[in-house]
Formats: structure tokens, C-alpha cells, sequence
């Protein structure tokens, strides 16, 4: 049935007039929902409020996982981002990371039972099942073994993840008619995603996309049960009820908080948490957020300081730092840097090398003049950017230090 809000009470029907759209549930001889692949709500149902419900959830979720409580009380709120994630357009996911036995499909399933048309696969599922799913049902998917080792359904797997957290950008794939003609698609893969791994991902931009918890960093408390009861799946359907009606009350009125950008963070960071920030209005909650994807950022800072790029930004900085010249020849900088730091390298310090460097990894301008290549003292805007992305030191740094 369709359960239907008018804004003060819930009716049921079994279709729905949406203009010249006729609406219809899916059956519920539907094979997804009749082997509990997608979980839904029965019936909406009372809650006293947020805060509660918050509560209720962290409880329910205490009960049967070892979390840390920061990350317990961030688990509980991205259940709610789940059943309202429609009002947002950019979205982080949640992952559990830790070797085998450390508890991450447990606590994916305790979790994933309470999220918005909750959607269960894991690595031994083929992707296009996957695609046709989250298309079709637009809910949450909870994805154990995401880091499974066969390449080809990992790249797909990627795109789905790599696609899935901004809105307007669906995956492209083309089937085959009976006719044999080729039929572009596009799947919609936006939306909530909860996923347990290993390891992490190899692709930066995508591991920033993350809420992670680290398992097994912690011994199992004993008043944990080893085995699943089967009252954990009647408490995770009444807490769905009270879902539904949070959805109902909550979908409305819930938009973008701006004023909840965190200028120590990222652009891609602050992106990803402002729609969770924006649900909530618990501020030590919300300083929980901040610091489980702070570390993040600390951690890609420190990678770029240490790397090729940072240093040849380095040495450009302190060239251009006067101002009284008009360019900076690339081997003058070459030479620096095979100066400063030739002997942690394998390889020659050579101009080309350096070259290829501020052209196709910083994107620095370089033009020949007199028969050299140099970069334009124009550039020294752009450089110190840069400087402060990768966390290279500058003279004026150095000073201010």
C-alpha cells in the first residue's frame, strides 16, 4: 500500500493520482521484498522527538554493536539523513573498515535495518542487480565486502559510489533489444550509502566521501550477544515505523543549514557533512562530525607536504617571493630542488621532469623566452594557492612561524 501524508494525518491507498501519473506500490510479491533484500516500514507510527528518537536508535544500536560512542551517536543520526536524503543534493556515505571477525557485517546490518528502503548486497552480488535497485527503489544501500577483489565489478562498483552522493549524475549503461539495437540507460545511484570493508579505497576524492569507523579497535564487550536475537528485528521495525512518520513531519521543512560550513575544513568535506549537520541540532553532535572527518583532511595535508609537487611549490615560492623578477627560469627551479631534495629521489632532478610538474600536475603556465623555458612572476597568485593546498612552506610562512 501507499501510505499517504496530508500534512495531519496518514491514509492508505492502493494507488494515487500524481497529476496524469498513475501511482502504484510495488507488490509485495516483489522478490526483493519478499526474501527481506529491501526492508520497508509497515505502518507509520508516533515519536516524541527527535532527541528521543535519536536516543532510541543509539540504544537499539548499543545493544547489539561495540561502536565508539561518537561514532555511535553519528551511526544514529545518519539513520535519519537516510529517510529525509531526498531533501539534499550532496550526501557523505557511512563505512565500517576492520579485518575479518572485527564485527563490520553485524553492525552493517544492525544499522542498515533501520535506513530508508534499505537495500542488502555484498561482494558475491553482481552489479547490474545493483544498478536496476537503487533505480527502481531510491533507497539506502548497505554493501558488505565493497572492497571484493575482481576488477572489473569493482570498477563498476566504484562508479556507483563515485556517482552516487551528488545529485544529477546518473550511471550511463546500454542493453541490447530483442531487435539488437542498442538502448542507453540512465540508473539513478543517488542516495544514502553504508558500506563495510577491509581496506580503503585507492581513489582519494572517493575516501573523502566517507564517515569511517575503525572495527576491532576495541574488546568485544561481553554484554554483547554473539548471535543475533530475533526480537532485534521486531525493535528495527518498530524504530522504521517511527521513521516514516519522522519522514512525513520532517521532509517538508528540512533544507541546506550554510552556516554550518566549517572554514578549517575542505570545500569536498564541508560538502558532504553540511546536509548531516543540517538534521540536527545537538552542536556537541555536530563537533562529532567535524573531528571524524578532520582527520581526514589532516591526513591528505600531510601526504601532499610530503610530496614532489609540494616541494618544487616550495622552492617556486621562495624564487618568486621578492617580486623583482619578471619570471623564473624551470631549470633555476630544477636545480633547487635536485639541491634540496635530490637525495631522496632514484631518479634526475631534470628539467623536463620539473617541467612536466608545474605544467600537468600544478597546472602552473610556462612560455619560452630567450630560448628558455621560464614561469611568469603572474603566477605567484596562483603558487601561493597551491602553497596553502599542499601544505608547502613559504618564506612568509617561515616568518610568520
Amino acid at each position: 500500500m501507499l501510505a499517504v501524508f496530508d500534512g495531519a494525518e496518514v491514509v492508505f491507498a492502493d494507488k494515487l493520482m500524481d497529476g496524469l501519473a498513475e501511482l502504484r506500490p510495488m507488490p509485495a510479491s516483489n522478490n526483493l521484498i519478499k526474501h527481506h533484500a529491501v526492508l520497508l516500514p509497515e505502518r507509520p507510527e508516533p515519536f516524541e522527538s527527535v532527541p528521543q528518537l535519536l536516543s532510541d536508535i543509539g540504544s537499539y544500536v548499543d545493544r547489539y554493536v561495540d561502536f565508539s560512542d561518537r561514532f555511535r551517536r553519528i551511526a544514529a543520526a545518519y539513520v535519519l539523513l537516510t529517510w529525509v536524503y531526498d531533501a539534499f543534493n550532496e550526501l557523505p556515505y557511512l563505512r565500517l573498515r576492520g579485518d575479518f571477525g572485527t564485527g563490520k557485517t553485524r553492525a552493517l546490518f544492525v544499522i542498515g535495518s533501520l535506513c530508508y528502503k534499505a537495500f542488502f548486497a555484498s561482494g558475491a552480488s553482481t552489479v547490474s542487480p545493483i544498478f536496476h535497485t537503487l533505480d527502481t527503489f531510491r533507497g539506502t544501500l548497505i554493501f558488505d565486502e565493497a572492497d571484493f577483489r575482481f576488477s572489473d565489478e569493482k570498477s563498476e562498483l566504484v562508479k556507483i559510489f563515485n556517482n552516487g552522493n551528488v545529485r544529477g549524475f546518473p550511471v550511463l549503461r546500454t542493453a541490447v533489444t530483442a531487435k539488437r539495437e542498442f538502448d542507453p540507460r540512465a540508473f539513478d545511484v543517488f542516495g544514502p550509502k553504508i558500506v563495510a570493508m577491509r581496506r580503503s579505497f585507492e581513489d582519494q576524492a572517493l575516501e573523502s566521501r566517507f564517515l569511517t569507523e575503525e572495527m576491532g579497535q576495541r574488546m568485544l564487550r561481553e554484554d554483547i550477544p554473539i548471535n543475533l536475537p530475533d526480537t532485534q528485528k521486531d525493535e528495527a521495525l518498530a524504530l522504521r515505523n517511527r521513521l516514516l512518520m519522522y519522514r512525513f513531519r520532517t521532509l517538508p521543512r528540512i533544507r541546506v543549514d550554510d552556516s554550518l560550513v566549517e572554514p578549517t575544513l575542505s570545500p569536498r568535506l564541508n560538502q558532504i557533512l553540511v546536509p548531516l549537520l543540517s538534521i540536527i541540532d545537538d552542536e556537541t553532535l555536530r563537533e562529532d562530525m567535524r573531528e571524524s572527518v578532520r582527520s581526514f583532511d589532516e591526513e591528505l595535508y600531510a601526504e601532499r607536504s610530503a610530496s614532489t609537487e609540494a616541494g618544487v611549490l616550495e622552492i617556486l615560492a621562495e624564487l618568486l617571493q621578492d617580486g623583482s623578477r619578471p619570471s623564473i627560469p624551470v631549470s633555476e627551479i630544477a636545480a633547487a630542488f635536485a639541491a634540496r631534495f635530490g637525495s631522496e629521489y632514484d631518479r634526475p632532478i631534470t628539467n623536463r621532469y620539473i617541467g612536466g610538474i608545474l605544467r600537468k600536475r600544478l597546472h602552473l603556465v610556462s612560455h619560452k623566452s630567450h630560448g628558455v623555458f621560464v614561469v611568469p612572476a603572474s603566477e605567484k597568485a596562483k603558487v601561493d594557492q597551491l602553497c596553502i593546498r599542499y601544505g608547502a612552506a613559504t618564506a612568509n610562512q617561515g616568518a610568520a612561524d
